[in-house]
């Protein structure tokens, strides 16, 4: 049987760079989690595992599954454990940190749940596939609270509460150019102190891209194929490096580096049976992050002026295809 999840605490008074006061623990952080699926999940169950205050936002079902069995994990890195945390359906009290882990898809709802006179002076930290996100969020929020982040891991939500972490990996790049620097260390040393290596960059335009330029080849692919990254890397070499090379381009006409040699090589060394994300909603019938990644990637081209047939050609048939 799990282990019940302990009582709400009430949080100890932290500073900007969510220290805890004297008379609580040090560097104990208060942490909402939007969206607790296979990331937010993880990272929620990690977090408190750490001895952080946890509080998960999500809908009815998922509340009570979570305050009656916290979340349970699944992972050959960081062990089986079972880790209670809070769960409401809105943000109620600020706290040092929000991490955003729903799919772009279900942004505009979610962001409901986490109304910005309760999030006050915390960070909004987005870990969403895209590039656009950031310029949207800082219209709703603090501009300069509004921190980005990437992270690469393979996490699945099994049931409400139940993560399976299948990667032997979780690597996280914190950003924010506007974010005060001690408030991003702080929430890194945490994250760091919790189990993910994570670090923090400095350039915000080239962290987002580096995900991109990685992603969209994979998501886009993967998706139109039907076919897991070993066959596409195979039988679709072509289009692939055509692909990425198109990508790159995009990325480097933004201001970001980018190696079309170094990508082919990270999907060369994946296992073959990799799936995107974006191939496994398209296999369960959910709604495709395919505006966020093709459609943004499209959109940042034609401002450039870089021509990318092979993207265009995939993201049309895409969506003829009723994606």
């Amino acid at each position: 049987m799990a282990n019940k999840p302990n009582e709400p605490n009430t949080p100890n008074k932290t500073d900007a760079a969510g220290t805890a006061d004297a008379n609580g623990a040090g560097d104990r952080l208060t942490v909402a989690v939007l969206g607790p699926g296979g990331v937010g999940g993880l990272l929620a169950a990690l977090l408190s595992r750490a001895g952080h205050r946890v509080i998960c936002l999500a809908g009815d079902d998922t509340v009570r599954a979570l305050r009656d069995t916290g979340i349970r994990v699944r992972s050959g890195q960081f062990g089986d454990f079972t880790a209670p945390v809070e769960a409401d359906t809105e943000l109620r009290a600020p706290v040092d940190a929000c991490l955003v882990t729903v799919k772009q898809t279900a942004l505009d709802s979610a962001l409901t749940r986490v109304p910005p006179t309760a999030l006050g002076d915390g960070l909004l930290v987005p870990f969403l596939n895209g590039v656009e996100h950031p310029a949207a969020l800082r219209e709703r929020y603090r501009p300069d609270r509004v921190a980005p982040a990437v992270i690469r891991v393979e996490s699945t939500r099994l049931f409400p509460g139940v993560i399976e972490h299948g990667s032997p990996f979780a690597e996280i790049d914190l950003a924010g150019d506007p974010v005060p620097r001690p408030r991003l260390d702080a929430l890194a040393a945490a994250l760091a102190g919790a189990g993910p290596a994570t670090r923090v960059v400095e350039d915000e335009t080239s962290a987002l891209w580096a995900k991109m330029s990685f992603l969209a080849p994979f998501a886009l692919l993967t998706t139109r194929h039907g076919l897991p990254l070993g066959d596409v890397r195979t039988g679709h070499r072509v289009e692939l490096t055509a692909l990425v090379e198109e990508t790159a381009a995009v990325s480097r006409a933004c201001g970001a580096p980018a190696d079309p040699d170094r990508a082919l090589a990270r999907y060369d060394a994946f296992p073959p049976g990799t799936k995107s994300s974006m191939q496994r909603d398209a296999e369960a019938e959910r709604p495709l992050e395919l505006d966020a990644i093709g459609g943004a990637l499209l959109r940042a081209a034609e401002r450039h002026g870089v021509p990318v047939p092979v993207t265009a050609r995939l993201v049309r048939k895409l969506r003829e295809a009723g994606h």
